[in-house]
């Protein structure tokens, strides 16, 4: 104090730009219906119903649609973001489409740190969305060039990987766990016996685990996970610190390290998924939909399936559900495309031929 006033720093201006950019992000929420759930088609005396969360249609195509929604809610509520705030994720996939979505939607620049191999389909989706790419070399390197970009450019890095399972509510407010349980309630088995996940960022999982603890409902959560990934690694040695460094060929899932937001004392089961029998599983599923679906769901309906086979044999009745993370039109060039298999060394044959006869028998045999 140089003139007996008192010394005051008042940022309170900031609030407006603040209320306004929260209220932008609910105003969006509220123009969106919830996602269907899907019934998958199973015969009526195999006494055991198959549900489908279809993440795919959120505006940006996918589940990870309702994490870019959080992390912005959870940076702007934290005071990370402001007016002018640069937004920063390393990311090449989906959340780096939906965060540019919500960036675009505040005014804001977003950027994501991509390895420069990254296929142009999946920068056009995020230029598409108003973001754009800054590249690496080396893709260990991400999150270390995410933070300095974050630092130079005077941004909030958010961090999906760290703050997913902490960003959203898992007592409930619409959370995609209160969701599933809410859209199944008229349902011949309203409290499903199993929902099946797969893992990326631990976020949802994380969330549905907590939200099924909370409700004390008798639902056991399994998590899916595809070659390469650390997930499973991690959950059978319990080393938090576990890792495989190699990327995961299923898009959306898989880490090559066991990443913060990943809480494995909320997971029942693990399952490890060959990447032929996600690949030949997203192609059948797609072929009973009627519709394509992505890589990821292929993982979710092999776990899935293998619970149902299960029930069967055990000649319990009830219902399981897992997520339609998002659309095949995304992996025409890849999963869909026999050439690309054939140049990954990936054969569906013998995967193929295991769904066939759960199809036509119930009975689930993964050794063929």
């Amino acid at each position: 104090m140089t003139d007996g006033s008192p010394d005051v720093v008042d940022r309170s201006t900031s609030r407006d730009w603040v209320d306004n950019a929260v209220r932008l992000i609910e105003a969006d929420a509220q123009r969106s219906a919830d996602t269907h759930l899907l019934r998958y088609p199973l015969p009526s005396d195999w006494g055991v119903q198959l549900y489908l969360k279809d993440e795919s249609t959120h505006i940006t195509g996918s589940l990870k649609h309702r994490l870019a929604r959080s992390l912005f809610l959870y940076g702007l509520c934290n005071g990370w973001i402001d007016k002018g705030t640069p937004i920063i994720e390393a990311s090449s996939g989906s959340t780096a489409v939906s965060e540019a979505y919500f960036a675009q939607l505040l005014g804001l620049e977003f950027v994501a740190v991509v390895p420069r191999r990254t296929s142009p389909a999946k920068v056009a989706l995020i230029e598409a969305q108003g973001g754009r790419c800054h590249y690496i070399d080396r893709p260990p390197e991400i999150y270390t060039e995410a933070h300095r970009l974050a630092d130079e450019l005077g941004g909030c890095f958010m961090d999906q990987f760290t703050n997913a399972e902490r960003v959203t509510d898992w007592r409930g407010n619409n959370s995609i766990a209160e969701s599933i349980y809410s859209q199944m309630r008229f349902e011949p088995h309203p409290v499903p016996d199993w929902i099946v996940v797969g893992a990326g960022t631990g976020g949802t999982s994380a969330t549905i685990g907590r939200y099924v603890r909370y409700r004390r409902h008798h639902t056991r959560l399994v998590v899916v996970d595809p070659e390469n990934s650390a997930f499973f690694g991690g959950y059978e040695s319990g080393a938090a610190d576990y890792a495989t460094g190699m990327p995961s060929r299923i898009e959306g899932i898989g880490r090559p390290r066991v990443e913060p937001s990943f809480v494995p004392q909320v997971v029942d089961r693990m399952v490890r998924v060959p990447d032929a029998a996600s690949i030949a599983a997203m192609r059948h599923g797609s072929d009973v939909l009627g519709r394509r679906v992505g890589g990821s769901t292929g993982t979710n309906l092999w776990g899935a399936f293998g619970l149902i086979g299960e029930m069967i044999a055990e000649g319990r009745r009830g219902s399981v559900v897992t997520l339609l993370c998002d659309g095949g039109e995304r992996y025409t060039d890849t999963y869909f495309s026999d050439e690309w298999l054939a140049a990954e060394g990936l054969d569906t044959t013998a995967s193929t031929a295991i769904l066939e006869a759960f199809a036509a028998t119930g009975k689930w045999n993964p050794l063929g």
